[in-house]
């Protein structure tokens, strides 16, 4: 049985209409992962990271974009490592704190690469995208999967071009294996 709230594609995209712009593909009724495995052979099997970013629930998307950047072959700086543990800490303990933590680490980072990403999809998560509590800012519901789909494709561009292809099918079949 699957955990997701979306029973076809066409329901992520009606939820998360930016899906669109990002994803090449046409929505269809097709369930969520036979559609995702369809992107994977398609013209552009960069859609699925797309719609993988926008099909998870929000801690599982930054919980999967933390592991792709983990398992994406590169040495990580030290930067990189504590940002990826500000964003592991609040899919962990999604609480507040922990939230404006990955928002202060995020927007703070001088390198807005994948790491960078990933805090700021925690810190998009929800509560407000400023920190000024008279006027509180909610992120749209789209900008953590946007902030994931950033995250997942700048780790995969900076991978060999001959294991790219290979490296991305396994960031899928990862996302999978998060809702079955």
């Amino acid at each position: 049985m699957t955990r997701l709230r979306f029973t076809t594609a066409r329901q992520v995209f009606e939820a998360f209409p930016p899906a669109l712009e990002d994803i090449e593909a046409e929505p269809s009724d097709v369930e969520p992962v036979g559609f995702l495995k369809g992107l994977l052979d398609g013209k552009t099997p960069e859609d699925a990271i797309g719609f993988c970013a926008y099909m998870l629930p929000r801690r599982e998307a930054v919980w999967w974009a933390c592991q792709c950047i983990r398992a994406g072959g590169a040495e990580l700086a030290k930067s990189d490592t504590e940002l990826l543990e500000i964003a592991e800490a609040w899919v962990s303990e999604p609480e507040e704190e922990k939230r404006l933590a990955a928002h202060a680490a995020g927007m703070a980072a001088v390198n807005k690469g994948p790491a960078a990403w990933a805090a700021l999809a925690a810190a998009w998560s929800g509560g407000s995208m400023t920190l000024e509590p008279q006027q509180p800012v909610p992120p749209p519901s789209y900008l953590t999967a946007q902030a994931v789909r950033a995250a997942v494709l700048t780790t995969l561009a900076s991978a060999e071009p001959a294991k790219r292809r290979d490296q991305l099918r396994a960031n899928v079949q990862a996302a999978i294996k998060l809702i079955e």
